[in-house]
């Protein structure tokens, strides 16, 4: 009786199993990724506006010695920028979060915290901080990671939860979701 009671309950996890399907989610990746890029290239871009300002003297100067470097760091950020930009309009050309299951909703955020946590280890380890602007693209690049780790599943789960009562949320999640990546972004700067 014991044999058949273990057979029993592994036939029905076998069952289970095969029920879901863990396979690679492509629109899931290269909507979170596209997400990310457009989040990236965002910070850049504004750090790269404020560099510009320093260098044209309209704010005091905390970060350049002299207008050259100042103009110098702003275009080589703000090409940066427009090439992090260009990647998820031309490559990706995903621009819906697919969110309606919850194997989409886990897909998601493990995307999200995955993604996040590369971009860490690479703006932790292989970006040089000796100088004070390569130190603030360090800082931009973590805390839009950090962002990426906290903020973004909490939004995922909120759409996912909230899209019943809410129709709104289908059509503009990618766009609310982007705008929640850049303010929390700024928030853990």
């Amino acid at each position: 009786m014991e044999k058949s009671l273990i057979y029993d309950s592994m036939q029905y996890e076998t069952m289970k199993s095969n029920e879901i399907d863990f396979t690679f989610e492509s629109k899931n990746f290269s909507s979170i990724f596209g997400l990310y890029l457009f989040s990236l290239g965002a910070v850049f871009s504004g750090y790269s506006l404020y560099l510009l300002l320093e260098a044209t003297e309209s704010i005091e100067r905390k970060i350049i010695t002299w207008s050259g470097q100042g103009l110098f760091w702003s275009l080589i950020l703000f090409f940066i920028a427009l090439f992090i930009l260009f990647i998820p309009v031309e490559f990706l050309n995903v621009f819906k979060i697919y969110n309606s299951t919850f194997k989409d909703l886990i897909f998601n955020i493990i995307y999200s915290i995955g993604i996040s946590l590369l971009s860490l280890v690479l703006f932790q380890f292989f970006i040089n901080s000796e100088t004070l602007i390569m130190n603030d693209i360090s800082s931009i690049g973590k805390s839009v990671s950090f962002s990426g780790f906290i903020a973004v599943p909490l939004i995922l789960f909120l759409q996912h939860t909230l899209r019943g009562s809410l129709n709104l949320i289908d059509k503009a999640s990618y766009n609310f979701t982007l705008f929640v990546w850049i303010v929390s972004s700024q928030i853990f700067l």
